[in-house]
């Protein structure tokens, strides 16, 4: 993958399409990274929960090394956890490219940057996750350590739950600290992204988009989704870099293994 990966017109960045794996058959999971391989998917984005600090309870670092054996696609790892800095190096050991928590976890600004350092220092890139009811800016005494800003467009904790557009506009407001701080980061958007709203991330400047039920509903050919929702953004963008003062190339570049 190239540092700035260019739009068919050459004009502007192309998004990066992370597949969230949440609503996949875990009993072959062989047999999902090939067929989200074959759908065109740049990244795989696993989400890890406790039960705790979202409802739900999912998988651990075990099932996120197994999907490391399966696929060379990079991998993202979401931890809706309630003390990331206690397993975190649980979470490095598996080998994902990126490991994002919540600035709303409750841990201390101490545990939440010695998580932050340990990620860094393997090598892998740190992120931060912005829920809903919080802002942008509580993550923007930390942008400098940042090559993930993770914007929330549902309540984190079920997969499935319909696009809140009034969260877009944050977007742009990753995309602006993370310039401001001087660093390669890319802004993520989780929740609800599909063909039918990936235009309204795109209008915002987003640089990956992580789709997830999209691409396992039973009828629906996951190639064709991946397309639809590049095409969207792209539509989106245009729009985003007419109107910003952003240059249109030069992407940061994304974490890679």
């Amino acid at each position: 993958m190239s540092a700035a990966r260019a739009d068919r017109d050459g004009e502007h960045p192309a998004v990066l399409i992370s597949a969230s794996i949440l609503n996949a058959d875990f009993s072959r999971l062989d047999r999902v990274a090939h067929k989200l391989e074959r759908a065109g998917v740049d990244r795989l984005h696993l989400d890890v929960m406790d039960g705790h600090f979202v409802p739900n309870l999912t998988f651990g670092p075990d099932v996120v090394a197994a999907w490391r054996r399966v696929t060379d696609l990079p991998l993202d790892v979401h931890l809706m956890i309630d003390e990331p800095s206690r397993y975190i190096d649980r979470y490095i050991a598996a080998r994902p490219q990126t490991i994002t928590f919540h600035v709303e976890a409750p841990e201390s600004d101490e545990q939440k940057d010695a998580a932050i350092a340990a990620i860094r220092a393997a090598g892998q890139g740190a992120g931060l996750a912005v829920s809903p009811r919080t802002p942008v800016q509580a993550v923007a005494d930390r942008a400098a350590l940042l090559d993930v800003i993770m914007i929330m467009t549902v309540e984190p904790g079920w997969g499935g739950q319909g696009f809140m557009p009034e969260m877009a506009p944050k977007i742009a407001e990753a995309r602006a600290l993370l310039a401001a701080a001087g660093r390669g980061g890319l802004v993520h958007v989780d929740g609800g992204v599909n063909h039918r709203t990936a235009e309204t991330v795109g209008r915002h400047g987003i640089d990956v988009c992580i789709v997830g039920s999209a691409l396992f509903q039973r009828g629906r050919d996951a190639s064709e989704e991946v397309e639809l929702v590049r095409e969207g953004v792209r539509r989106g963008h245009e729009v985003f870099f007419a109107s910003s003062l952003e240059p249109a190339v030069g992407a940061p570049a994304p974490i890679e293994g």
